[in-house]
């Protein structure tokens, strides 16, 4: 199954040495089925918290996977009860294709069960994007890669960070290196992600039920 961009472009952002990545609400499993395929970490993790789905990713893994040189492993269970403790090594914790509400709650539960731990969060979230980068630098976390992806007319930002506390790479709440370009293809996917950002922000402050000064502040000072 090919890849969809935003999909690809979280894949092809694993890069480092894991021993285990846990790919979170992982839906058909498509993604830690391409990590497995090139032999991305020693152990593959498919988690989602709907029966129906793990039951089938696990007979395609049987199927298709049963040979890999990678091991896998599904769980049916929420993302906040990841059991990091029963698996030694370093850990990459996936999470896609959810808001950022749900999104923070998952790594703060996480992040209050294994505090002294040093985890990698590869992130892309649907929404909330300022919200989420807030809450990742109250939690001292630090930044390693982000970039700025356009799928379908979509736009999402994959965030890769780290939870231990790294004072030269910190994380900012709108983003840095995702308004970078070096083509005039990923300079016009900035710019509409920017105009569609603010005017969201601008929507929610014409309604007055909320008071965005701050994010449009911070997003304005990209323009």
């Amino acid at each position: 199954m090919k890849l969809s961009k935003r999909l690809q472009r979280i894949e092809q952002m694993v890069t480092a040495s894991y021993t285990h990545i846990w790919d979170c609400c992982c839906d058909h499993g498509f993604l830690g089925a391409s990590l497995l395929s090139r032999q991305a970490a020693q152990n593959i993790h498919f988690v989602d918290i709907v029966p129906e789905l793990i039951t089938s990713i696990e007979s395609k893994l049987q199927r298709f996977y049963q040979n890999a040189s990678s091991n896998w492993k599904v769980h049916c269970l929420d993302v906040s009860k990841l059991p990091l403790k029963q698996y030694q090594g370093k850990h990459l914790i996936i999470i896609a294709g959810i808001g950022g509400d749900l999104m923070i709650q998952f790594i703060n539960d996480i992040h209050q069960k294994h505090a002294n731990d040093n985890i990698d969060f590869l992130l892309c979230p649907v929404n909330q994007q300022f919200a989420l980068r807030r809450k990742l630098i109250a939690l001292n976390f630090s930044l390693k890669d982000e970039v700025l992806v356009e799928d379908n007319r979509r736009y999402y930002e994959v965030i890769l960070v780290c939870s231990k506390r790294d004072k030269n790479r910190k994380i900012s709440p709108v983003g840095h290196d995702i308004w970078q370009s070096d083509n005039e293809n990923q300079a016009r996917i900035v710019k509409l992600y920017l105009e569609k950002t603010l005017n969201h922000y601008n929507r929610i402050q014409q309604g007055g039920t909320e008071n965005v000064d701050e994010i449009i502040s911070a997003y304005s000072g990209k323009i």
